[in-house]
């Protein structure tokens, strides 16, 4: 009898180890396989991260050819109206210095004016001076 309940321990113990053995190597190819679908659902995470990067630059470049384009725009409005101003500007200068030219002119004319006219009244006057003298000095040789 003992021959029995010791076949009997033996067939369990053997029994067991295979059963567990069965279920550890179950476990393990499960935990394996956990392990392959985690590591493809990183592998998913990091591609739609990296895609969205992506799309991130993308972006960001065209915002900042954007930018550009309307800094480019801005500066060649700020230059035109700086050549419209400066334009402006030097219209206003010949303007005034038409302006200035005219009163010069006609400053010149009335000044030649009013010197025609002083000498004209000097020369008439030393023409009477003269005509003066002259019946003065006939007058004078008559009385005598």
């Amino acid at each position: 009898m003992k021959k029995v309940v010791l076949s009997l321990a033996l067939i369990a113990v053997l029994g067991l180890s295979f059963t567990s053995c069965r279920d550890t190597k179950e476990k393990t190819e499960d935990k394996i396989e956990d392990a392959m679908n985690e590591a493809e659902d990183a592998m998913d995470e990091a591609e739609d991260a990296m895609e969205e990067a992506s799309e991130s630059i993308e972006d960001a470049v065209d915002d900042a050819g954007e930018a550009s384009s309307e800094a480019l725009e801005d500066a060649e409005a700020a230059a035109s109206d700086a050549a419209e101003s400066i334009e402006e500007g030097a219209e206003t200068m010949a303007d005034d210095v038409k302006d200035a030219a005219n009163t010069a002119v006609e400053d010149a004319k009335k000044a030649s004016s009013d010197a025609a006219d002083k000498v004209k009244a000097a020369g008439n006057k030393a023409v009477e001076d003269a005509k003066q003298a002259g019946s003065d000095a006939m007058n004078k040789t008559k009385g005598l």
